[in-house]
């Protein structure tokens, strides 16, 4: 189980290798995603708060990447956080993701990535529910929901 502990050793010594990588011209990731899609996921851009169509969706399923269709985060550990970001406690395997120290806007969080496709998804948080006390906060439009 991935910890804050565990979050800031990522982010700060390296990630864990990917099963596989996809990499494309940023010519074909804008051909395959829609603007608001490319937007947050290749240019680290963020949905306001409560529009995102995955906010409110609690349906079993895998949550991938909308990028390259890796599973991401399973339904069993999405939680309603309040935030108005789709919230999970873990990611589906610890190599699923990769953590990135991210000191924009004047504070210091980590960014999470699909560790596939370096797509951005959101940031983790150490406030969230037990066991792990996580909260990944991702935007809707780096998802699509595999039902």
């Amino acid at each position: 189980m991935i910890d804050w502990n565990k979050a800031i050793e990522f982010a700060t010594t390296g990630n864990p290798q990917p099963t596989r990588r996809v990499e494309k011209t940023e010519a074909e990731w804008q051909a395959l995603l829609t603007p608001e899609q490319y937007a947050i996921t290749r240019q680290k851009g963020t949905e306001r708060a409560g529009t995102g169509e995955l906010c409110n969706i609690y349906e079993a399923g895998k949550y991938n990447c909308v990028c390259c269709n890796t599973q991401l985060f399973d339904s069993t550990i999405k939680f309603d956080s309040g935030t108005g970001w789709p919230s999970f406690t873990q990611p589906i395997e610890e190599n699923a993701i990769a953590y990135h120290k991210d000191v924009s806007y004047g504070m210091v969080r980590v960014e999470v990535t699909c560790n596939t496709c370096d797509a951005h998804l959101g940031h983790v948080f150490p406030d969230g529910p037990p066991p792990s006390g996580l909260r990944y906060c991702i935007n809707s439009a780096s998802m699509k929901l595999e039902k």
